[in-house]
Protein backbone atom coordinates (compact mmCIF):
# COMPACT_ATOMS: atom_id res chain seq x y z
CA UNK A 1 0.00 0.00 0.00
CA UNK A 2 1.20 3.49 -0.77
CA UNK A 3 1.72 6.15 1.88
CA UNK A 4 -1.60 7.66 0.72
CA UNK A 5 -3.52 4.70 2.12
CA UNK A 6 -4.86 3.52 -1.24
CA UNK A 7 -3.65 2.03 -4.50
CA UNK A 8 -5.07 2.00 -8.03
CA UNK A 9 -6.67 -1.39 -8.77
CA UNK A 10 -7.94 -0.46 -12.25
CA UNK A 11 -7.04 2.82 -13.93
CA UNK A 12 -10.21 3.69 -15.85
CA UNK A 13 -12.37 6.58 -17.05
CA UNK A 14 -15.80 5.26 -16.06
CA UNK A 15 -18.56 7.83 -16.43
CA UNK A 16 -20.45 6.41 -13.47
CA UNK A 17 -18.49 3.57 -11.93
CA UNK A 18 -20.57 1.79 -9.28
CA UNK A 19 -21.37 -1.32 -7.31
CA UNK A 20 -18.10 -3.15 -6.54
CA UNK A 21 -18.93 -6.73 -5.52
CA UNK A 22 -16.57 -9.55 -4.62
CA UNK A 23 -17.31 -12.80 -6.46
CA UNK A 24 -15.76 -15.35 -4.11
CA UNK A 25 -16.30 -18.31 -6.44
CA UNK A 26 -14.39 -16.69 -9.29
CA UNK A 27 -11.94 -14.75 -7.10
CA UNK A 28 -12.68 -11.49 -8.86
CA UNK A 29 -14.28 -8.11 -8.30
CA UNK A 30 -17.35 -7.15 -10.34
CA UNK A 31 -18.22 -3.50 -10.92
CA UNK A 32 -20.28 -1.51 -13.40
CA UNK A 33 -20.19 1.70 -15.41
CA UNK A 34 -23.87 2.60 -15.38
CA UNK A 35 -24.01 5.16 -18.17
CA UNK A 36 -21.67 3.25 -20.48
CA UNK A 37 -23.77 0.07 -20.03
CA UNK A 38 -20.73 -2.02 -19.11
CA UNK A 39 -20.00 -4.70 -16.51
CA UNK A 40 -16.31 -4.91 -15.58
CA UNK A 41 -14.37 -7.57 -13.69
CA UNK A 42 -10.96 -7.37 -12.03
CA UNK A 43 -8.86 -10.32 -10.89
CA UNK A 44 -6.37 -8.97 -8.31
CA UNK A 45 -4.31 -12.17 -8.40
CA UNK A 46 -3.53 -11.91 -12.12
CA UNK A 47 -4.36 -8.29 -12.91
CA UNK A 48 -6.72 -9.48 -15.66
CA UNK A 49 -9.66 -7.19 -16.43
CA UNK A 50 -12.71 -7.91 -18.59
CA UNK A 51 -15.58 -5.82 -19.93
CA UNK A 52 -19.05 -6.93 -21.02
CA UNK A 53 -21.66 -4.72 -22.71
CA UNK A 54 -25.20 -4.93 -21.33
CA UNK A 55 -28.58 -4.50 -22.97
CA UNK A 56 -29.24 -1.15 -21.24
CA UNK A 57 -27.84 1.17 -18.57
CA UNK A 58 -26.82 -1.14 -15.74
CA UNK A 59 -27.12 -0.05 -12.09
CA UNK A 60 -25.66 -3.17 -10.51
CA UNK A 61 -24.38 -6.66 -11.33
CA UNK A 62 -24.17 -9.50 -8.79
CA UNK A 63 -23.07 -13.12 -9.07
CA UNK A 64 -25.71 -15.86 -9.26
CA UNK A 65 -25.50 -19.04 -7.21
CA UNK A 66 -25.61 -21.20 -10.33
CA UNK A 67 -23.15 -19.07 -12.30
CA UNK A 68 -23.62 -15.95 -14.35
CA UNK A 69 -24.89 -12.55 -13.25
CA UNK A 70 -28.09 -10.83 -12.19
CA UNK A 71 -28.23 -7.22 -13.39
CA UNK A 72 -30.37 -4.22 -12.45
CA UNK A 73 -31.09 -2.61 -15.82
CA UNK A 74 -33.08 0.39 -17.01
CA UNK A 75 -36.23 -1.64 -17.60
CA UNK A 76 -35.96 -4.30 -14.92
CA UNK A 77 -33.94 -7.27 -13.70
CA UNK A 78 -32.04 -9.42 -16.18
CA UNK A 79 -30.05 -12.63 -15.98
CA UNK A 80 -26.83 -13.56 -17.77
CA UNK A 81 -25.82 -17.18 -17.78
CA UNK A 82 -23.18 -19.03 -19.72
CA UNK A 83 -22.31 -18.22 -23.32
CA UNK A 84 -24.97 -20.75 -24.29
CA UNK A 85 -27.65 -19.35 -21.98
CA UNK A 86 -27.12 -15.73 -22.99
CA UNK A 87 -29.48 -13.08 -21.59
CA UNK A 88 -33.07 -13.20 -20.43
CA UNK A 89 -35.38 -10.97 -18.43
CA UNK A 90 -36.38 -12.09 -14.95
CA UNK A 91 -38.54 -9.01 -14.31
CA UNK A 92 -39.35 -6.47 -17.02
CA UNK A 93 -41.09 -3.31 -15.80
CA UNK A 94 -40.18 -0.32 -17.99
CA UNK A 95 -41.14 3.11 -16.66
CA UNK A 96 -40.32 6.10 -18.89
CA UNK A 97 -37.58 8.24 -17.37
CA UNK A 98 -36.60 5.66 -14.75
CA UNK A 99 -33.66 3.26 -14.46
CA UNK A 100 -32.20 0.69 -12.11
CA UNK A 101 -29.56 1.88 -9.66
CA UNK A 102 -27.72 0.18 -6.80
CA UNK A 103 -28.71 -3.31 -5.62
CA UNK A 104 -27.63 -5.85 -3.00
CA UNK A 105 -28.18 -9.53 -2.27
CA UNK A 106 -29.78 -10.26 1.10
CA UNK A 107 -28.73 -13.14 3.37
CA UNK A 108 -31.62 -15.24 2.01
CA UNK A 109 -30.37 -14.88 -1.58
CA UNK A 110 -33.01 -12.39 -2.73
CA UNK A 111 -32.05 -9.27 -4.69
CA UNK A 112 -32.93 -5.87 -3.22
CA UNK A 113 -32.90 -3.55 -6.20
CA UNK A 114 -33.32 0.22 -6.28
CA UNK A 115 -34.61 2.48 -9.01
CA UNK A 116 -34.46 6.23 -9.63
CA UNK A 117 -35.54 8.75 -12.22
CA UNK A 118 -32.87 10.09 -14.54
CA UNK A 119 -33.79 13.59 -13.34
CA UNK A 120 -33.54 12.39 -9.70
CA UNK A 121 -37.04 13.68 -8.95
CA UNK A 122 -38.23 13.07 -5.39
CA UNK A 123 -40.48 10.05 -5.09
CA UNK A 124 -39.62 8.74 -8.55
CA UNK A 125 -37.80 5.61 -7.37
CA UNK A 126 -38.38 2.50 -5.29
CA UNK A 127 -36.60 -0.26 -3.39
CA UNK A 128 -37.94 -3.75 -4.17
CA UNK A 129 -37.19 -7.32 -3.15
CA UNK A 130 -36.89 -9.77 -6.07
CA UNK A 131 -37.06 -13.47 -5.33
CA UNK A 132 -35.30 -16.21 -7.24
CA UNK A 133 -38.56 -16.90 -9.11
CA UNK A 134 -38.96 -13.25 -10.16
CA UNK A 135 -41.62 -12.42 -7.57
CA UNK A 136 -41.44 -8.70 -6.72
CA UNK A 137 -42.32 -7.07 -3.41
CA UNK A 138 -42.06 -3.30 -3.19
CA UNK A 139 -40.34 -2.44 0.08
CA UNK A 140 -40.01 1.34 -0.14
CA UNK A 141 -41.99 3.59 -2.50
CA UNK A 142 -41.35 7.29 -3.07
CA UNK A 143 -37.53 7.09 -3.08
CA UNK A 144 -35.42 9.72 -4.87
CA UNK A 145 -32.00 8.09 -5.44
CA UNK A 146 -31.97 4.53 -4.11
CA UNK A 147 -28.41 3.65 -3.18
CA UNK A 148 -26.43 1.62 -0.63
CA UNK A 149 -28.10 -1.39 1.00
CA UNK A 150 -26.50 -3.85 3.41
CA UNK A 151 -27.18 -6.16 6.36
CA UNK A 152 -25.62 -6.57 9.80
CA UNK A 153 -23.53 -9.70 10.41
CA UNK A 154 -26.44 -11.41 12.22
CA UNK A 155 -28.94 -10.38 9.54
CA UNK A 156 -31.22 -8.63 12.03
CA UNK A 157 -30.59 -5.08 10.74
CA UNK A 158 -30.65 -3.58 7.26
CA UNK A 159 -28.90 -0.33 6.33
CA UNK A 160 -30.09 1.85 3.47
CA UNK A 161 -29.32 5.15 1.73
CA UNK A 162 -31.66 7.42 -0.22
CA UNK A 163 -28.91 9.88 -1.13
CA UNK A 164 -30.73 13.26 -1.04
CA UNK A 165 -31.81 12.61 2.57
CA UNK A 166 -28.12 12.78 3.60
CA UNK A 167 -28.79 9.89 5.98
CA UNK A 168 -27.79 6.30 6.49
CA UNK A 169 -30.97 4.66 7.77
CA UNK A 170 -31.32 1.40 9.70
CA UNK A 171 -34.27 -1.00 9.76
CA UNK A 172 -35.20 -4.06 11.79
CA UNK A 173 -35.46 -7.15 9.61
CA UNK A 174 -38.63 -9.23 10.06
CA UNK A 175 -40.05 -12.25 8.31
CA UNK A 176 -42.26 -9.96 6.25
CA UNK A 177 -39.64 -7.36 5.33
CA UNK A 178 -38.23 -4.41 7.25
CA UNK A 179 -39.71 -2.12 9.90
CA UNK A 180 -38.70 0.62 12.36
CA UNK A 181 -36.85 2.92 9.97
CA UNK A 182 -34.59 5.34 11.85
CA UNK A 183 -31.37 7.28 11.17
CA UNK A 184 -28.05 5.66 11.96
CA UNK A 185 -26.05 8.72 10.88
CA UNK A 186 -26.53 12.12 9.22
CA UNK A 187 -23.96 13.44 6.73
CA UNK A 188 -23.40 17.08 7.55
CA UNK A 189 -23.65 19.91 5.02
CA UNK A 190 -20.47 20.27 2.98
CA UNK A 191 -19.36 16.65 3.49
CA UNK A 192 -21.06 15.24 0.41
CA UNK A 193 -23.94 12.80 -0.05
CA UNK A 194 -24.03 9.16 1.09
CA UNK A 195 -23.90 6.74 -1.83
CA UNK A 196 -23.02 3.04 -1.84
CA UNK A 197 -22.19 1.19 1.39
CA UNK A 198 -20.99 -2.10 2.81
CA UNK A 199 -20.97 -3.68 6.25
CA UNK A 200 -17.89 -5.28 7.84
CA UNK A 201 -17.53 -8.25 10.18
CA UNK A 202 -17.68 -5.94 13.20
CA UNK A 203 -21.04 -4.60 12.07
CA UNK A 204 -19.59 -1.22 11.07
CA UNK A 205 -20.99 0.57 8.03
CA UNK A 206 -18.61 1.93 5.37
CA UNK A 207 -20.12 4.53 3.05
CA UNK A 208 -18.86 6.42 -0.01
CA UNK A 209 -19.48 10.17 0.02
CA UNK A 210 -20.40 11.56 -3.41
CA UNK A 211 -18.94 15.07 -3.69
CA UNK A 212 -17.19 14.37 -0.40
CA UNK A 213 -13.97 12.76 -1.69
CA UNK A 214 -13.98 10.26 1.17
CA UNK A 215 -15.02 6.92 2.59
CA UNK A 216 -16.37 6.92 6.15
CA UNK A 217 -16.90 4.12 8.65
CA UNK A 218 -19.65 4.30 11.27
CA UNK A 219 -19.93 1.95 14.23
CA UNK A 220 -23.23 0.13 14.90
CA UNK A 221 -24.28 2.93 17.28
CA UNK A 222 -23.73 5.56 14.58
CA UNK A 223 -20.39 6.91 15.78
CA UNK A 224 -18.01 8.09 13.05
CA UNK A 225 -14.70 6.36 13.74
CA UNK A 226 -12.74 6.46 10.48
CA UNK A 227 -12.37 8.72 7.43
CA UNK A 228 -10.28 7.85 4.36
CA UNK A 229 -9.59 10.72 1.96
CA UNK A 230 -9.63 9.92 -1.75
CA UNK A 231 -8.10 11.53 -4.87
CA UNK A 232 -11.43 12.26 -6.58
CA UNK A 233 -14.59 14.05 -5.46
CA UNK A 234 -17.11 11.40 -6.43
CA UNK A 235 -16.52 7.97 -4.88
CA UNK A 236 -19.67 5.95 -5.43
CA UNK A 237 -19.51 2.68 -3.50
CA UNK A 238 -17.22 0.31 -1.60
CA UNK A 239 -16.91 -3.43 -0.97
CA UNK A 240 -14.50 -5.79 0.73
CA UNK A 241 -12.71 -8.35 -1.40
CA UNK A 242 -9.49 -10.19 -2.02
CA UNK A 243 -7.89 -12.93 0.03
CA UNK A 244 -9.44 -12.92 3.47
CA UNK A 245 -11.87 -10.13 2.48
CA UNK A 246 -9.52 -7.56 3.99
CA UNK A 247 -9.12 -5.16 1.06
CA UNK A 248 -11.66 -2.40 0.48
CA UNK A 249 -12.44 -1.58 -3.17
CA UNK A 250 -13.86 1.83 -4.09
CA UNK A 251 -15.56 2.76 -7.37
CA UNK A 252 -15.82 6.32 -8.65
CA UNK A 253 -17.43 8.60 -11.25
CA UNK A 254 -16.30 11.41 -13.52
CA UNK A 255 -19.75 12.36 -14.81
CA UNK A 256 -20.52 16.05 -14.30
CA UNK A 257 -16.98 16.97 -13.28
CA UNK A 258 -15.86 18.74 -16.46
CA UNK A 259 -12.06 18.66 -16.20
CA UNK A 260 -12.06 15.59 -13.97
CA UNK A 261 -9.06 14.63 -11.80
CA UNK A 262 -6.82 12.01 -13.44
CA UNK A 263 -8.10 9.08 -11.33
CA UNK A 264 -11.81 9.95 -11.45
CA UNK A 265 -13.63 6.91 -12.86
CA UNK A 266 -10.97 4.48 -11.63
CA UNK A 267 -11.30 1.60 -9.19
CA UNK A 268 -9.15 1.99 -6.07
CA UNK A 269 -8.20 -0.51 -3.39
CA UNK A 270 -7.38 0.15 0.25
CA UNK A 271 -5.32 -2.86 1.36
CA UNK A 272 -5.97 -4.37 4.79
CA UNK A 273 -8.71 -1.84 5.54
CA UNK A 274 -10.65 -4.21 7.77
CA UNK A 275 -12.49 -7.50 7.85
CA UNK A 276 -15.32 -7.93 5.37
CA UNK A 277 -18.35 -10.19 5.34
CA UNK A 278 -18.81 -12.92 2.75
CA UNK A 279 -21.62 -11.85 0.43
CA UNK A 280 -24.27 -14.32 -0.76
CA UNK A 281 -24.95 -14.88 -4.44
CA UNK A 282 -28.39 -14.31 -5.94
CA UNK A 283 -30.41 -17.50 -5.62
CA UNK A 284 -32.03 -17.17 -9.06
Amino acid sequence: MSARGWDVAVRATAELGEGPTWDATAGRLIWVDILSARVHTHDPATGRNTTMATEQHVGAAKPRAGGGLVVNLRDGIGLYGSAVDGFRWLVRDPVPGRRGNDAAVAPDGSLWAGTMRYDEAAGGGTLSRIGSDGAVAEILPDVAVSNGTGWSPDGRLMYYVDSPTRRIDVFDVTGEGVTGRRPLAHIEDGAGYPDGLCVDADGCVWVALWDGAAIRRYTPDGTLDRVIRLPFPRPTACAFGGTGLSDLYVSSARVGLGAAPPLAGSLLVIPDAGSGLAQPAFAG
